[in-house]
């Protein structure tokens, strides 16, 4: 079974007491939130894009849509933190490849794109 990646920001101790100290904690919730529902949108759309469909034994199998239906999002920690990703069990075989079958990623681009907006959208709340 392929690993699960994870996401996460280290050093929120400092993080945490600089938003403490200029933006409500409704704020960080507020953006957590958009943030992680603009991802689970993205990854939803590329996954679309992205997987359309293979030849099986001289067939081609038309999508199914289960993956881009699995991409759901948790908020934990009292909304503080934000979970989104695939939830079918091969989908790790469809990011990474095999050696049998080429990478088709739709996971990494949409979190490199929302990561960068986070982070300055969390800056912004800083200032």
């Amino acid at each position: 079974m392929a690993k699960r990646r994870q996401f996460t920001i280290n050093g929120l101790n400092g993080l945490s007491k600089k938003l403490k100290d200029n933006a409500s904690m409704t704020d960080v919730k507020q953006v957590v939130r958009v943030n992680t529902t603009e991802l689970n949108s993205s990854m939803q759309r590329e996954s679309q894009a992205v997987l359309t469909g293979h030849w099986e034994g001289g067939k081609f199998v038309k999508p199914t849509g289960a993956t881009k239906r699995s991409i759901v999002v948790r908020f934990t920690n009292g909304g503080l933190s934000g979970h989104t990703g695939p939830g079918t069990e091969y989908s790790p075989y469809l990011i990474r490849g095999t050696r049998f079958m080429a990478k088709r990623d739709f996971f990494l681009p949409p979190l490199r794109k929302q990561k960068a907006k986070f982070k300055s959208d969390l800056e912004r709340l800083m200032k």
